[in-house]
């Protein structure tokens, strides 16, 4: 399958900002699931510094922006080919060990019922227990807009039973490093009608044997043709596809629009 991307995030400012400076994970590597076509990142009145890959495989871009502006537009264009891996994640060059992704955040800390609802998982082969940990989640978090944060933590969604993606792969990264399993955070995009108002988020999980493996509990799949993966972290924080700072100005107000749809082919 062949998608197209259109993304586009706008920061607004109360007052110019002097400057700023962001790390974007914006543009997909290509593993046997996922083929770049064509691809753009644009920052208005932007400087693009250096692009690198970082140890797990993910593409970073530097950029800047000198003030005084008071309204910033990152636009993502692009076209990925995409086959279904049935969820692993194969051809994916990186470096770091798996079980770095064992380690905890302060948005991944198992507080709560966690420790409890991941012995459910303990006893069983390591794909069977990783999809009932994806099963479990996508069971007891509903997914609801607006009933969380971007500072809540995989307790706390499971404790309310409402959240968004981020919250549910946040809750089965958490399970699964629970029983000794890696975990992490993966941002991307997700074919679906319409405009979305954010990428989307769901986990990989080492399987020995098998390697990465996608689980979307929110979806209660396993990554396919219909996603395109931009990369990895710990949490949310740590994968998110933009991150930066500005220099001076007042209160900010962030827009974001995606529309991921199938190319005629």
């Amino acid at each position: 399958m062949i998608l197209t991307v259109e993304h586009i995030t706008r920061y607004r400012y109360d007052s110019p900002v002097r400057g700023l400076v962001q790390s974007h994970r914006l543009t997909p590597a290509t593993t046997e699931g996922q083929r770049v076509l064509d691809w753009q990142v644009v920052v208005s009145d932007g400087l693009q510094g250096g692009t690198f890959r970082d140890g797990a495989g993910d593409v970073i871009e530097s950029w800047s922006v000198l003030g005084p502006v008071d309204e910033v537009e990152i636009r993502v264009t692009g076209r990925v080919e995409t086959n279904d891996q049935a969820g692993v994640l194969r051809g994916h060059r990186e470096t770091i060990a798996p079980f770095c992704y064992l380690r905890d955040t302060a948005l991944t800390h198992p507080g709560g019922a966690i420790p409890t609802l991941a012995r459910s998982a303990l006893g069983r082969e390591p794909l069977a227990a990783a999809h009932h940990l994806a099963s479990l989640v996508g069971e007891m978090i509903v997914w609801t807009t607006g009933a969380t944060q971007s500072q809540t933590t995989a307790a706390e969604a499971l404790e309310r039973g409402q959240g968004v993606c981020q919250d549910h792969t946040h809750a089965l990264v958490t399970l699964a490093r629970e029983i000794g399993m890696p975990g992490r955070y993966v941002s991307g995009y997700l074919m679906a009608e319409g405009l979305q108002e954010a990428a989307h988020a769901w986990a990989e999980l080492y399987v020995n044997g098998l390697g990465w493996v996608g689980f979307d509990a929110a979806n209660r799949c396993c990554p396919d043709d219909r996603y395109i993966r931009l990369g990895s972290g710990l949490d949310a924080q740590d994968a998110a596809p933009i991150r930066g700072s500005a220099r001076g100005g007042g209160g900010e107000v962030l827009d974001v629009t995606v529309a991921v749809q199938q190319a005629q082919q």
